[in-house]
């Protein structure tokens, strides 16, 4: 694929400062095309952890350049842009999360890795929307608070193996959250051939019409191996320029228009290249905040297979 003057660009100064480039599956397709890697929140952080690169620049929002400071600690992390917040992440704060947990003594914290440090830092373990049940399976507690994603609580108290009640809290993906039932129902009538594939973000009613449920990278390969030529996909619409490229004898579909994150697609070339210039903006962690961070990332690593 032939770069533009603004993509070669963005190549030259990664090359310059030793850097590399991180793009969340939701960022614009420019962005993508010229990543370096391309992932999940999690997947990115874990995967520039593991490079020689001094400098991480990562196109996403707030909390996944948290995420790439827990886990890269001796590494420069930049953001382009700031205003890059996420709804689902602020509906916790540390303060409201240890008022519940007063509340609730003794009980684990399960807390998705869309969240920030400072509550990454109070809980007991995070997980991913691809291993939640897993995580939740592993255990040994009658009940768990679940934070911040409700959605994704109840779909894993569907799913879960053992007799535990899993607490939630009032927390939304206002993307995922937002796909109705009737625009699921409209777009399997359009396109009867192709599959529904969820995430687990969405809200249960949406959940009931997929065919199947799976995480952003669980999409990805799904499609990949899947025989089925056509796919409706239910999460952000920027992931479809990946599994365009990625699939190109195979249809895709997004059952909305609204499927869209604003705060993702902030981010331009422009200021990619802004930010390896000038060394901005740089996201940093407290160390005592991060070191707490770290176990409750670390422990969910920890937890076996299936």
């Amino acid at each position: 694929m032939e770069l533009t003057p603004q993509q070669q660009e963005v190549r030259h100064w990664l090359e310059k400062r030793r850097a590399i480039l991180l793009a969340h599956n939701y960022q614009p397709g420019e962005i993508q095309d010229v990543a370096d890697i391309l992932g999940d929140s999690l997947d990115l952080s874990m995967s520039a952890a593991r490079t020689p690169a001094e400098f991480i620049v990562f196109c996403g929002v707030h909390f996944m350049a948290e995420t790439a400071a827990i886990l890269c600690p001796k590494k420069t992390v930049l953001l382009p842009r700031l205003d890059v917040g996420c709804c689902l992440a602020e509906s916790v704060t540390t303060a409201k999360l240890l008022a519940r947990k007063a509340e609730l003594p003794g009980v684990p914290v399960v807390t998705y890795v869309n969240s920030t440090a400072a509550v990454k830092a109070e809980s007991d373990v995070c997980c991913t929307s691809a291993n939640a049940i897993r995580v939740v399976n592993s255990l040994a507690a009658p009940r768990v608070l679940m934070v911040p994603d409700q959605n994704l609580a109840l779909y894993a108290a569907r799913h879960t193996a053992k007799d535990i009640e899993i607490l939630t809290w009032e927390g939304w993906c206002n993307v995922h959250d937002g796909l109705s039932v009737e625009e699921v129902s409209a777009s399997k009538a359009a396109h009867p051939q192709a599959v529904f594939i969820a995430h687990p973000e969405c809200n249960p009613g949406v959940l009931e019409e997929a065919d199947e449920i799976r995480s952003t990278s669980g999409m990805l390969k799904y499609v990949h191996e899947s025989p089925a030529k056509e796919f409706i996909i239910g999460t952000e619409k920027g992931i479809i320029h990946r599994l365009r490229k990625e699939n190109p004898g195979k249809i895709f579909y997004s059952p909305s228009r609204r499927l869209i994150c604003r705060p993702m697609k902030r981010i331009t070339l422009a200021d990619v290249i802004t930010a390896l210039k000038e060394n901005r903006y740089r996201i940093t962690v407290p160390e005592d905040i991060r070191v707490r961070a770290l176990k409750a990332v670390e422990r969910m690593l920890a937890v076996p297979r299936d």
